[in-house]
């Protein structure tokens, strides 16, 4: 071999020798990532199943209630079929009394029938909400949960935010950096379209040195709700119809004000998701309602 073709040699093992180990390193890059991304689904998954337990073991509970109903409106309904049949012959009772007495029976079955309605539109109420409570924490599953908590309370889905994500200290300017959240939660809300959407704004109970843009606790909170409405409608395109902007100063505190950590709990802005009152008023006008 001549020693020109063996110098080329040397050469090309050298480069495939840097080309292995770059390709080596890439690698074991590709693996940690893969890793990482797995910690994370793995985590998000367990967060998620806890969710859904809980939610299904609610469900169960008034599945079951719904039943007991269910059963008791049936018994009611024979009853009401036994003694109308018994009426027809007893010769006593006069018609106009049996008339009466049948509109009494109808009218209970009306309201069993609106009982039922109630029930089931419960039931749809929660199914939702629990649809909603999952598509937030998939999408703000990156967000430190120290920072955004999602909750049901009572039949109404809690977003929680906490100021120092959203705000400068006493400021109700919304920071750059919180705005994917909002987005997200738009996206969210802005597919669930039959909920209306409360913003609240929360301070401690730190005096706040009155300046020319606030006086008082109040005044911030207050602020603090009606920017993150205006970013919602203006720049995710969430119908301003369906919000409403309030403020609740330091007097509805989600912790101790005595402490740093309970005083940043406080400190918080809430957007809460809640069926349309309209909705609901006309459920309740309904035929068999309130009788």
């Amino acid at each position: 071999m001549s020693k020109k073709k063996f110098v080329d040699l040397e050469a090309s093992k050298s480069a495939l020798e840097l080309k292995y180990d770059q390709l080596s390193s890439d690698n074991s890059k590709c693996e940690d990532d893969k890793e990482k991304i797995k910690t994370q689904l793995e985590n998000m998954k367990a967060q998620m199943q806890i969710s859904e337990a809980q939610f299904q073991s609610d469900l169960n509970v008034k599945d079951e209630k719904l039943r007991i109903i269910s059963e008791e409106l049936e018994f009611n309904k024979k009853t009401s079929t036994n003694l109308l049949d018994r009426l027809s012959d007893l010769s006593v009772v006069n018609k106009a009394g049996a008339e009466s007495i049948k509109q009494s029976l109808e009218s209970l079955n009306q309201q069993s029938k609106y009982i039922q309605n109630l029930s089931q539109d419960a039931k749809r109420k929660d199914s939702l909400n629990l649809a909603l409570v999952m598509n937030l924490k998939r999408s703000l599953a990156d967000v430190n949960d120290s920072d955004i908590q999602v909750d049901v309370k009572k039949g109404v889905v809690f977003i929680s935010i906490s100021d120092k994500l959203l705000f400068q200290s006493g400021s109700a300017t919304v920071n750059n950096a919180a705005k994917n959240v909002l987005a997200k939660v738009a996206k969210v809300v802005n597919d669930h379209n039959s909920f209306d959407i409360i913003v609240e704004g929360h301070t401690d109970d730190k005096l706040l040195k009155e300046t020319a843009s606030f006086k008082d606790n109040w005044e911030l909170s207050v602020e603090r709700a009606t920017s993150v409405v205006r970013i919602l409608q203006k720049d995710y395109n969430v119908d301003p119809s369906r919000m409403t902007a309030g403020g609740r100063g330091q007097y509805l505190p989600k912790a101790d004000n005595e402490t740093s950590e309970g005083r940043s709990m406080n400190r918080r802005t809430e957007i809460i998701v809640t069926p349309r009152l309209d909705e609901f008023f006309q459920l309740m006008a309904e035929p068999g309602a309130g009788k």
